[in-house]
């Protein structure tokens, strides 16, 4: 009658210490233990596969005998649901909520961004550029640089947010179809818009073509045209690369327009071509006019390109230009929307430059 009593001393004591728990009486998190006839084959997973095994059920969405079988080594599906149930369980949305605020982590709309955008390719185009840019400008003969590009807009497109009352929806009347959409191509420079011809549909060369006419004519006076002398100053195209652009017709009417030289820009770098900024104040001038037929709607991208100052273009060229030494180093570059250019108030250059200069540039902010 011994032997019984021997073997009853070396089973654990059940109770606090029982069925569920570690040594020592104490629970251990993500299936130590457990329940069922598999709570004695459950081993300790260590924390890195532990949340390998948290990212494949709760991001990816896989099972949880899937996601055992993709660590090594395999983890039973009775593992991986104690570890799920603890997690979930350990870490509520208001936990994760609260965790975010406190390291000032909000909810983002996500921008996509080219992963050619910084390659070594690119940032030899922006180099070369900005010496072509530098090159023009030291010339003996003055250059000025002219930037062009289109824009679309239909009677669709308006504000999204707006303001009301608590408990009352935000409304706006707007047309029942968009209509046709309307394509705006102009042209900006440090004098200000220089030409804006609206078209409907997209534009093509044969659009492109009777905007360069028009181009010339507002730039070069009519006692001017057709003499080269080198006080008078020669206009440099500036766009991007879009086919059209390249065509040989494109290509004609340059040579047969010597005052008119070309240039595009390097690809992925918005931030040398100010007129996007442009196209940007533009559109919310746009909306202000509410257009509801397709007459109005022109009259109204012509009123909103009427109201850009020249102060408002000189201020964009500017800040395209501040790139040029980052394009110099050849450093990876990316965009306002993507990156984070003010950490600091201390390393606002704009804000500093904008306290200092008062008025001077009041067309870089406030538009864009």
């Amino acid at each position: 009658m011994e032997a019984p009593r021997q073997v009853q001393q070396q089973l654990p004591a059940r109770g606090r210490g029982g069925r569920g728990r570690g040594r020592g009486g104490v629970r251990m998190r993500g299936g130590i233990g457990g329940r069922g006839r598999g709570a004695r084959r459950h081993h300790d997973v260590p924390d890195e596969i532990r949340a390998t095994l948290i990212d494949h059920v709760i991001n990816h969405r896989l099972t949880m005998a899937e996601a055992g079988r993709r660590v090594q080594p395999n983890v039973p599906r009775s593992t991986v649901s104690s570890i799920i149930q603890t997690f979930r369980r350990e870490n509520s949305i208001s936990t994760i909520d609260r965790v975010l605020k406190k390291h000032q982590m909000t909810m983002k709309q996500i921008y996509r961004v080219p992963f050619e955008r910084n390659s070594d390719r690119v940032k030899e185009l922006r180099y070369q550029y900005v010496h072509r840019i530098m090159a023009l400008e030291g010339n003996e003969t003055p250059h000025i640089l002219v930037f062009v590009d289109e824009a679309g807009f239909n009677l669709a497109k308006g504000r999204r947010r707006g303001r009301n009352i608590i408990g009352h929806r935000a409304t706006v009347d707007v047309p029942g179809q968009r209509g046709a959409n309307i394509t705006m191509c102009a042209a900006i420079s440090e004098r200000g818009v220089a030409t804006h011809i609206p078209s409907l549909g997209p534009y093509n060369t044969q659009k492109l073509l009777n905007f360069l006419d028009h181009l010339y004519t507002d730039l070069i006076p009519e006692n001017e045209r057709g003499e080269e002398r080198p006080q008078l100053p020669h206009y440099v195209i500036v766009w991007d690369n879009v086919n059209f652009h390249r065509g040989p017709r494109i290509r004609t009417w340059f040579t047969t327009h010597p005052r008119m030289l070309m240039e595009f820009l390097p690809p992925y770098s918005p931030f040398l071509n100010p007129i996007e900024e442009f196209f940007s104040a533009w559109r919310w001038r746009v909306y202000e006019h509410q257009a509801q037929d397709q007459r109005a709607l022109l009259h109204a991208m012509d009123a909103a390109c009427e109201d850009i100052t020249g102060d408002q273009c000189r201020g964009w060229l500017r800040h395209s230009r501040r790139f040029f030494p980052r394009c110099i180093a050849r450093e990876n570059i990316r965009c306002d929307v993507d990156e984070n250019l003010w950490p600091n108030r201390e390393q606002r250059v704009d804000g500093q430059e904008d306290e200092d200069g008062g008025q001077e540039r009041e067309g870089d902010n406030g538009d864009h």
